[in-house]
């Protein structure tokens, strides 16, 4: 007998997103679950940093005032939540929300997922937590859970786990599964797949991009799904907004998680309607033998100065003030162990306004120690308020120094992870690891098409003919570089090479960039190692999560056909 489709939406893509979103998806069209995904890299530093002051907290608050005011839809409609929100804690945050209900007066069965947490095996850690896979989701879902609250999982495993329980996939049903994480992994940004930070959104009127709606999959017993929104919500689904958030935070053809590793470069997408995507042909394999843990810590203590340079001279300007101020640093009795210069030429010629007339020299320190990045640097900067150059200013005088975070991934064995369902009657099922698994080797690169015949070329933005969305993972970035057409990918394949990139992003010159094909979709994924530094929360550059790299690719200008103009 075949199994009715699951319509499972998404209300959050991160802590902080949208307050309203989930009231918006329960109250605007028929769904069967529910998702929330609050965790990031960096929230679960934030996180730790909360667990120390209250040893009871640890889980995004902002979960339980969102039921505050929907639990009682939920209810009435059916929907059952599932949410990573428990963070460092998802048994607190399972009897917070038990208790919220008690109060509301709503009969719901609460469950949680633990064996993520491994902080006590990395004492030098503020929290250690390995991604888990969706089948502890899953368990307590076929046990009646109508919310399930996990700590670390994949992204994916809010999706994955909801189909296994709904469709009783066997654990061996790769294809499947694959197809679930390639719907979760659109799902799980929430707008970034109706049109939130879209290369093209020039393309559209911007009343639609003003306010989309969240996303929603119609998933199928067999693993394919239709990617979609709410009727009459803003945005749009179509083959570029899902092709965008598929190359998002990703590298090889290979994606990899504990419950199946998908084959990204199997996936095709097709325009079925309007906001109507069909995600199928997708193909899975084992996964592999072990599990990332991401390991959060406190590097120490950084602090910056931002100096505004007016006018006239700027280059000698920001040498003079450089100089100074490293003639203080060195002279001081704890010189911070990192300083970094910055000088961004945001300054016009005969400007109209004086900000359009400044540049910002920036001045990031870094030290394990606070004094040596407060007291030292506020101390040299104030003293040059009337010795420098002229027109002297900062934008804010530099504080006492805030801890910065680091972030670096391991890998331990499935088995070496207890982890358990925990159901909403108190009982306690363990959960399997992977019973086949398979290492995780790169996929051979894909055979390229012809190159697109000689012709005319005009220098422009490879943003003219190119998507482009990036972003971080650990100190690697990402840029995901896509084409709208047959034509187009026969000359972006053979023409933006891991070379040209680096030639292009020049940050990047001196580091490792690993190109990946993507034929299906028309796409390049580049990975640039350690351009992000020790991660997010380490706040390495300008732009610490490398979102914008992408649209800095794409303003960079090459010899571009004519016929694709």
């Amino acid at each position: 007998m075949t199994v009715a489709p699951l319509r499972i939406g998404n209300a959050s893509g991160f802590y902080g997103d949208r307050f309203d979103a989930m009231r918006e998806m329960l109250t605007g069209g028929p769904l069967d679950v529910l998702t929330g995904d609050y965790l990031a890299e960096l929230t679960m530093l934030i996180l730790g940093r909360d667990r120390l002051k209250n040893p009871s907290g640890g889980y995004a608050r902002t979960f339980l005032g969102q039921l505050e005011e929907c639990l009682g839809l939920a209810h009435e409609r059916g929907v059952r939540i599932v949410a990573n929100a428990g963070g460092l804690n998802p048994a607190g945050l399972a009897d917070a929300v038990r208790q919220l209900a008690d109060r509301l007066g709503i009969p719901v069965r609460v469950a949680h997922v633990e064996g993520d947490d491994l902080t006590a095996g990395h004492p030098r850690s503020l929290a250690a937590h390995a991604y888990l896979g969706g089948a502890g989701i899953a368990a307590c879902l076929r046990e009646g859970a109508d919310i399930v609250v996990t700590g670390r999982v994949t992204d994916a495993a809010l999706v994955t786990g909801p189909a296994v329980a709904h469709f009783g996939w066997a654990p061996d049903a790769y294809d499947r599964l694959a197809g679930a994480v390639v719907a979760g992994h659109v799902l799980e940004c929430g707008t970034q797949a109706t049109g939130g930070n879209y290369a093209f959104f020039t393309d559209h009127d911007p009343a639609r991009l003003r306010h989309p709606g969240f996303p929603l999959a119609e998933l199928h017993e067999d693993g394919t799904s239709v990617i979609t929104k709410h009727d009459g919500t803003g945005g749009l689904v179509d083959i570029g907004t899902v092709t965008a958030q598929l190359l998002y935070e990703t590298s090889g053809a290979r994606y990899a998680g504990p419950d199946v590793t998908a084959r990204l470069d199997s996936v095709r997408l097709t325009q079925e309607a309007p906001d109507r995507v069909r995600v199928s042909g997708v193909r899975g394999e084992a996964p592999p033998p072990t599990l990332k843990v991401g390991l959060n810590r406190l590097g120490g203590y950084r602090n910056e100065v931002a100096f505004v340079l007016t006018g006239l001279d700027i280059e000698a300007k920001a040498a003079l003030v450089r100089d100074q101020m490293e003639a203080a640093l060195d002279a001081a009795k704890s010189r911070p162990a990192e300083v970094r210069w910055d000088l961004a030429r945001t300054d016009h010629p005969d400007a109209p306004t004086q900000e359009t007339a400044s540049a910002l020299l920036r001045l990031v320190v870094r030290d394990p120690g606070q004094d040596a990045v407060g007291r030292t640097l506020s101390g040299a900067a104030i003293e040059l308020a009337l010795a420098s150059y002229p027109g002297f200013h900062v934008i804010a005088p530099p504080g006492k120094g805030s801890p910065y975070g680091v972030f670096e991934d391991v890998y331990v064995p499935q088995g070496a992870v207890e982890h358990v369902a925990v159901l909403h009657d108190g009982r306690r099922v363990p959960v399997a690891p992977a019973a086949d698994t398979l290492v995780l080797e790169p996929a051979p690169e894909s055979a390229l098409p012809e190159p697109l015949p000689s012709g005319p070329t005009r220098r422009a933005p490879l943003g003219v003919v190119a998507g482009a969305r990036s972003g971080d993972k650990g100190g690697n970035a990402n840029v995901g570089v896509w084409v709208r057409s047959d034509d187009a990918w026969r000359w972006l394949v053979h023409q933006l090479t891991a070379d040209r990139f680096q030639n292009l992003i020049t940050e990047s010159c001196h580091l490792k960039v690993v190109r990946h094909t993507l034929p299906n979709l028309r796409a390049l994924n580049f990975v640039v190692e350690g351009i992000l530094g020790e991660g997010v929360a380490s706040q390495h550059r300008f732009d610490p999560q490398a979102k914008a790299l992408g649209e800095w690719l794409r303003s960079r200008h090459l010899d571009i056909p004519e016929a694709l103009l």
